[in-house]
């Protein structure tokens, strides 16, 4: 995290967003804090209320309920051009008849700032986001990265108490979208400007966020470190949402032995539950053992199954497997020796995983 500061620098209390004749609240009393210099993610489906919750942040929509405060200031009531917030929008909103540099220097002409002075600010964050030498481009002779770039640019040449993205990676191709993200966040640290980031993409979130809101109908679901929100989810549907995972639907008896609707019997620790539940496995938790190869030391659940598709992406080979627990798969490293090289569908595997990788959530419908 770019700050040691841990007092919340933004902080959300109980918002609430209703649309007349929605059947439910697009934002329902969403609680947060943010640390100074810190980057969260709001991170969920379309639908799920991150953008609005942007937008209430940056006084573009009214919350029927709830305060924002920047800074231990309530922002509730200002109007957007009060909140001294830099906004980022998913369509760059950038002037096609101006240069770049008339676009980042056009906020700081409405906050009144002298020509020169707003001249050498739109200079500076032009150099910032490396663009100086394309400021007297305009927006038709620039690339998409390059126009993503400027409206960076110009929504930190006012020095904001506050940062907000929506989306600002979206319009770009997968490759340039990657390079722009690392690019935002290496100047995000380097300037300590606490910062919010709309997106749906998980990747995205993980890779950039200090902190991670996972967002669904309205409501967080979950606010955590990247880490802990991908190792640690705390409800069934951060478990889906983020990160791929095997179901195991079964009965947890008590003991921690997970009884599979398919007849096995695995070990998971640390879940309190009894009953009807769902548990779910990630990949690179699961190890594949070749013939005759026991299972290391400390690991307690090991399962036989059959080869049922094998998928190249590169760098990692997903091994996917029908077992006794229902569909299970196993990453590999492509660079990885063994006789997964040779594995045709059909093929007999054993896999094996520890207790504590399966997370455990009591089943749909089941009392918690």
């Amino acid at each position: 995290m770019a700050a040691t500061d841990t007092a919340p620098h933004l902080r959300l209390d109980g918002l609430v967003r209703h649309y007349a004749g929605a059947p439910a609240p697009a934002v329902d009393r969403v609680s947060l804090g943010l640390p100074r210099g810190a980057l969260l993610a709001l991170l969920g489906p379309s639908g799920c209320g991150k953008t609005t919750t942007l937008r209430m942040i940056a006084g573009l929509e009214t919350p029927d309920a709830g305060r924002i405060l920047v800074g231990g200031r309530d922002v509730t009531a200002l109007p957007p051009h009060k909140r001294h917030m830099g906004v980022v929008f998913q369509s760059y909103a950038l002037f096609p008849h101006m240069t770049a540099a008339g676009n980042v220097a056009f906020g700081l002409e409405m906050q009144g700032m002298p020509r020169a002075e707003r001249a050498r600010r739109a200079e500076a964050a032009l150099e910032l986001v490396g663009l100086a030498a394309l400021a007297a481009r305009k927006p038709r002779q620039l690339s998409g990265g390059q126009q993503q770039r400027v409206a960076l640019a110009r929504a930190l040449a006012i020095e904001p108490d506050l940062l907000l993205l929506d989306e600002p990676l979206s319009a770009l191709d997968a490759k340039l979208r990657e390079g722009v993200r690392d690019e935002i966040r290496a100047l995000q640290q380097r300037l300590g400007t606490t910062t919010v980031f709309v997106t749906h993409d998980q990747v995205e979130a993980l890779a950039m966020a200090d902190l991670v809101a996972v967002m669904n109908a309205g409501r967080v679901e979950q606010l955590a470190a990247p880490e802990e929100i991908f190792e640690r989810p705390a409800t069934r549907f951060v478990a889906t949402f983020v990160g791929r995972a095997a179901r195991i639907r079964g009965v947890l008896e008590p003991g921690g032995v997970l009884r599979a609707e398919g007849g096995a019997a695995l070990r998971a620790a640390g879940a309190a539950l009894v009953g009807q539940v769902e548990a779910f496995l990630r990949p690179h938790r699961v190890r594949l053992l070749g013939a005759g190869e026991a299972a290391p030391a400390g690991i307690e659940n090991l399962l036989e199954g059959t080869l049922a598709r094998r998928v190249y992406t590169g760098e990692v080979v997903s091994l996917e497997a029908q077992t006794a627990a229902g569909p299970v798969t196993a990453e590999v490293h492509a660079s990885a020796e063994g006789a997964w090289r040779e594995m045709q569908p059909g093929a007999p595997l054993r896999l094996a995983f520890r207790a504590n990788d399966l997370l455990v959530f009591p089943a749909q419908g089941a009392a918690a």
